[in-house]
């Protein structure tokens, strides 16, 4: 099983001023450590599961780029992009230069977003959940066509929601024929179809229903004439070790039955205001123990 690591959290130690070393601290060791994938939340506000708006965020796609220059192996990814947030074409151009730009590591996670208020007091549109899964689907479709080939797709796309009548991307993103993509979320009836249907890996939580969630995915794939195996399986939790010698050794158990499902990642959101310290904990007592299963 692979480690990545997620920054969801910013109420680091030293405030504003530190961030940037820490940023750079935490890309560093997570790389030499063997993660295998580093993301950063996709939000303008901090979720009140970590504090609220009043709580630090910085954006996601600055702060990716800043990790790109500090490692060469890990892959870098926003965990997950808010479909709703940015145009597609956009949101296809962000990626290709932060792949361009790391050598080839980008991916693409993305869903369909939650956060109402974040949206709505921003000026962002935030419509019905069922619009919004329109809406990534139509982006994933975008995105594919600016990836297909060297000039992308140049036949007009006209959606529901967008359009576009050249998808002309220069320079074409490295990684072929495409980033990976990953999308979030474990609806049964929308999400994992889309998952199916698009997806290079899915991202769980890893909740009692976990298996019967991926039984959902199998059948999806059935459907879509996918391969399910083809499919990554990552999951996706809070984790902080600091102060509690047993928690690693938990987590580690944890994860090695998950492995058994089939799940090959787990990223872990570090909490706590001493990021590095949750990252090399991460590194020296989890990435080792689960590294055959």
């Amino acid at each position: 099983m692979k480690i990545g690591l997620c920054l969801g959290e910013f109420a680091w130690n030293g405030g504003a001023a530190s961030m940037a070393d820490t940023v750079a601290s935490v890309a560093r060791t997570a790389d030499d450590a063997g993660f295998s994938l580093i993301g950063v939340g996709d939000h303008l506000w901090q979720g009140p599961h970590a504090g609220g708006p009043e709580q630090p965020v910085l954006e996601c796609f600055t702060t990716l780029g800043v990790i790109a220059a500090h490692t060469r192996r890990a892959l870098l990814a926003p965990i997950v992009a808010a479909g709703h947030f940015r145009e597609p074409a956009l949101l296809a151009k962000m990626v290709t230069t932060l792949d361009v730009l790391s050598g080839g590591r980008a991916v693409l996670g993305i869903g369909a977003g939650w956060y109402e208020e974040e949206a709505v007091e921003n000026g962002i549109a935030y419509p019905s959940l069922a619009e919004r899964f329109e809406r990534v689907e139509e982006t994933l479709q975008i995105c594919l066509r600016m990836w297909d080939g060297e000039h992308g797709d140049d036949r007009p796309f006209d959606g529901k929601h967008y359009r576009q009548t050249r998808a002309l991307n220069v320079p074409q993103a490295l990684t072929r024929p495409h980033p990976p993509i990953l999308i979030g979320g474990g609806g049964e009836k929308k999400t994992l179809r889309l998952v199916a249907k698009y997806a290079d890996a899915c991202n769980l939580y890893p909740s009692p229903d976990l298996a019967d969630k991926l039984d959902v995915l199998r059948g999806h794939c059935e459907t879509e004439g996918r391969d399910y195996g083809a499919i990554e399986k990552t999951i996706i939790l809070p984790v902080d070790l600091v102060g509690d010698g047993a928690k690693a050794d938990e987590l580690s158990g944890m994860l090695r039955g998950l492995a058994g499902l089939g799940v090959r990642t787990a990223i872990g959101i570090i909490a706590g205001p001493d990021p590095l310290r949750q990252v090399e904990l991460l590194g020296e007592k989890v990435i080792p123990a689960v590294a055959d299963a």
